[in-house]
């Protein structure tokens, strides 16, 4: 039995929202994965990703469903619609040169996250099979981004590390909480267990303990104004960014505020009918979603993961596995109902992939 085998991918998108057949794109370099019954796909960026498996298997017969589903998330988040994240120069986190060249795309980060998408997820290996890439911020200007994503085969997964930790959290409902800080001590401890146990192809899985309720984990950019800000904005007020829009293209944004906010929904249910009567998706996982949308707040339909994973590897230097990520990415704890004790329960675990 052979060990797993690691494929790295560098994609360019064709336009700002790309779905990419990641298999297509391998072309012949993907027949080394074909001996292996499951797969991690791992994007290195924090607006682009995977769908978890259960939601693209309702979704990727073809892309021509993913894009609508997009849609939803794309009229919630629209384009320059004042997000704080996008404000360069509040940005304390750039440089002069930073700012300059950083591209606006809060709305990317918000409906990444809203969306579900992932930065690492497991699959069934089905090298015949499409799995998509999920791009909503490849383009900036004319320019495509350079987009690198890695596909990991094995066979069997064996667990080297699990404990509970405890993640401290404020007395405020709305929080987040970046998993990386040196204060918490995750990362270290991560570092060392898996030197210790010498694994160079491995998943560190992050879940939220049983009994954890209004809260949830992404992996993205931990930015200020981004998380504490616009994301905070969004599950208080799920149509937020959809009326801001709105005011910033009337002459009388104080009169139409109420107004827009109302039209928002009603551009939900258009953007709904219009892309999905036709692929006879009624009473669907769509439909439903939809639904929530419009009923309740932004904190109940988000599709914030109860779990969230990152990829161990040696891509770099043969034989010493690390957590492989991108620059800004970081896993996240987002709660939006005080916890109880100021704390929340993670269980973590390290395997080996064989």
């Amino acid at each position: 039995m052979y060990g797993p085998v690691e494929l790295n991918l560098e994609l360019t998108p064709r336009a700002r929202v790309d779905v990419i057949d990641v298999h297509h794109r391998a072309g012949e370099r993907a027949a080394c994965l074909s001996a292996f019954p499951k797969a991690l796909y791992c994007s290195f960026h924090t607006t682009a990703g995977y769908l978890e498996p259960g939601l693209a298997a309702r979704l990727t017969r073809s892309d021509v469903r993913i894009k609508p589903y997009l849609q939803i998330f794309r009229t919630l988040f629209p384009e320059a619609a004042g997000y704080r994240h996008d404000e360069m120069h509040l940005r304390g986190d750039l440089t002069d040169d930073e700012r300059r060249v950083e591209p606006h795309n809060a709305d990317a980060h918000l409906a990444f996250i809203a969306a579900g998408l992932q930065s690492c997820v497991k699959y069934t290996n089905r090298p015949q099979a499409p799995v998509y890439f999920i791009d909503l911020d490849g383009v900036v200007g004319k320019a495509p981004r350079r987009r690198t994503t890695s596909i990991l085969a094995f066979n069997t997964e064996e667990v080297a590390f699990r404990r509970r930790a405890y993640v401290p959290v404020s007395s405020h409902a709305l929080e987040s909480v970046s998993l990386k800080q040196p204060a918490f001590g995750l990362y270290d401890e991560l570092r060392e267990q898996i030197a210790r146990e010498g694994i160079t192809k491995g998943r560190v899985h992050i879940a939220l303990a049983p009994g954890e309720h209004e809260v949830g984990l992404t992996v993205n950019e931990y930015e200020t104004l981004l998380m504490r800000h616009d994301l905070a904005d969004a599950l208080r007020d799920p149509f937020r960014f959809v009326a801001e829009e709105g005011r910033h293209l009337l002459a009388e944004p104080r009169a139409i505020a109420r107004k827009t906010l109302d039209h928002s929904k009603y551009d939900l249910v258009r953007v709904f009918n219009r892309t999905f009567d036709a692929l006879d998706l009624k009473e669907s996982l769509i439909e439903k979603l939809l639904a929530r949308l419009i009923a309740i707040p932004a904190r109940r339909f988000l599709r914030m993961k109860r779990s969230v994973s990152l990829l161990i590897s040696d891509r770099e230097t043969p034989g010493r596995g690390v957590i492989a990520e991108g620059r800004y990415q970081c896993p996240i704890l987002v709660q939006w109902q005080k916890a109880e004790r100021q704390q929340r329960a993670l269980d973590v675990t390290v395997t080996r992939l064989c």
